[in-house]
This record gives structure tokens, C-alpha cells and sequence, in this order.
């Protein structure tokens, strides 16, 4: 699947994830998340399409599941938490992932 195409498919699958969360914010913020430890660790760049003052919503390729916990970071470092899977809802190859803040995020954009 080119690029592009794969781009709006995650775009998509997130857009309808976030009608489930009221809240959510559009944002658009590059991350890169990091799955497992030691030598099972993943690394996947997404961004994050949606936020709430708890949740981030995203796009990935990664079979994730419900309460796996990953490490989210910004490029500039600014954020870099760990959170946990709360909804993962797939559609072709891609999969749109919410996922709660496991720590309180004393710097994130969107306030509660």
C-alpha cells in the first residue's frame, strides 16, 4: 500500500476511534512509540491525530492489545510518558489505539 494511502487509511480508523471520546481534541503531533524491553522492544513513528487532558489517540501498524503499556516521545523530548492501551479498533492493516496516561502529564497541550 503506498504511503500515502496507508497515511489516510490510519487517519480514518482514528477519526471514527475519537467519536468514542467526547473530549478529544484534533491535534497533530509526530511521535514515536516504543513496545516491550529488551530484545522484544518495537519502535513505530505515528502521530498523534486526537488528545484529551487523559488519552491519546493514534494510528499504528503494531499488533497492540488492551492494557499493553508503551512509551510515547515527542521529537523534542517535551513528552515522554508511558501509557496504556484502552481501545484498539482495526481496519485493514491499520489499527486506531487510544491510550491513557499512566502518570500525571504536567506539560500536555489540552488541559481537563
Amino acid at each position: 500500500m503506498p504511503l500515502d494511502t496507508a497515511t489516510g487509511v490510519r487517519e480514518r480508523a482514528v477519526n471514527r476511534l475519537a467519536k468514542f471520546f467526547s473530549a478529544a481534541c484534533p491535534v497533530r503531533i509526530p511521535v514515536r512509540l516504543e513496545r516491550g524491553r529488551g530484545a522484544q522492544i518495537a519502535f513505530e513513528n505515528t502521530v498523534i491525530e486526537f488528545g484529551t487532558a487523559q488519552e491519546v489517540l493514534f494510528g499504528s501498524a503494531l499488533p497492540l492489545d488492551i492494557a499493553e503499556r508503551l512509551r510515547v516521545e515527542n521529537f523534542d523530548g517535551s513528552l515522554n510518558v508511558e501509557v496504556e492501551v484502552v481501545a484498539v479498533q482495526c481496519h485493514e492493516e491499520e489499527r486506531a489505539v487510544a491510550a491513557r496516561f499512566l502518570q500525571q502529564v504536567p506539560h500536555w497541550i489540552l488541559k481537563g
